[in-house]
């Protein structure tokens, strides 16, 4: 049975970064058959992944909305064949970006088309991470619903635990199904970590992981460099997989 692993938060908070991680740390643990989804319209985590992409399930939207299909050529077979061409393919997993938001015309129908076949093709892997958009209107478009685990990522300021929070009770208030939310402290110095961890405490929610600061890892974001290369001793890639290991622990993942 496919698990699905959705990473959200604030922007400029470091999710990509997590999310990235996590890919690797399945990679490292195994698991090939995995589909990484990048669901924010910046369109980050191909670089943090060392890839890269042609098309978005975006540029699908469009190109739809424009083409005269031949008669006889069913919509849901085109759309199905057309994600299957920007699927990127790499020997450790598959993505697909999802791109740019709904524009000026009616994307209902097609929406409604291509999170059918998304769904389908979800349930053809073993693990599915998606790095969310920044914010909650992943939320709102429910676009991660049923999912077995939500990482809400902040750093240490007052924002980023204020987004953290009003995530998690917009997810309650949907009544999104999601069986497990989990915060991760990312980018945390030793001296404000108990502060952090208290804050977390009065929002209830439950921290599964703190970050250290990186230096490694802030250059790569300098650098544009792919955090999925990080050095495997890397303290940040070695506390990951500790919140990995809590998560199968906690929510039965494996």
């Amino acid at each position: 049975m496919t698990k699905i692993i959705a990473v959200s938060g604030k922007g400029g908070v470091g999710k990509t970064t997590v999310a990235a991680l996590l890919i690797k740390w399945l990679n490292n643990s195994g698991v090939k058959n995995l589909l990484a989804i990048d669901a924010d319209p910046d369109s980050n985590l191909p670089e943090a992944l060392g890839t890269d992409f042609e098309k978005t399930i975006g540029d699908i939207r469009e190109d739809l909305l424009s083409a005269n299909l031949p008669p006889g050529i069913n919509k849901r077979a085109w759309i199905d064949s057309k994600i299957f061409e920007i699927t990127k393919e790499t020997k450790n997993f598959d993505l697909i970006v999802m791109g740019r938001p709904e524009g000026q015309g009616c994307y209902c129908a097609v929406n409604h088309i291509l999170r059918e076949i998304i769904d389908s093709m979800v349930s053809a892997y073993d693990y599915v991470v998606i790095d969310c958009e920044a914010g909650m209107e992943h939320l709102s478009r429910r676009t991660t619903e049923n999912v077995d685990v939500m990482l809400i990522v902040t750093d240490a300021s007052r924002k980023g635990f204020e987004t953290a929070s009003r995530i998690k009770e917009l997810a309650e208030e949907l009544d999104i199904e999601i069986n497990n939310i989990f915060l991760i402290l990312n980018r945390i110095k030793e001296s404000n970590k108990d502060a952090a961890v208290k804050i977390a405490k009065s929002i209830n929610m439950e921290v599964i992981g703190i970050l250290p600061e990186d230096d490694i890892v802030s250059e790569c974001d300098l650098k544009g460099e792919p955090v999925y290369e990080l050095n495997e001793n890397s303290g940040v890639y070695n506390e990951v997989g500790k919140v990995l290991g809590k998560i199968i622990e906690k929510s039965g993942l494996e």
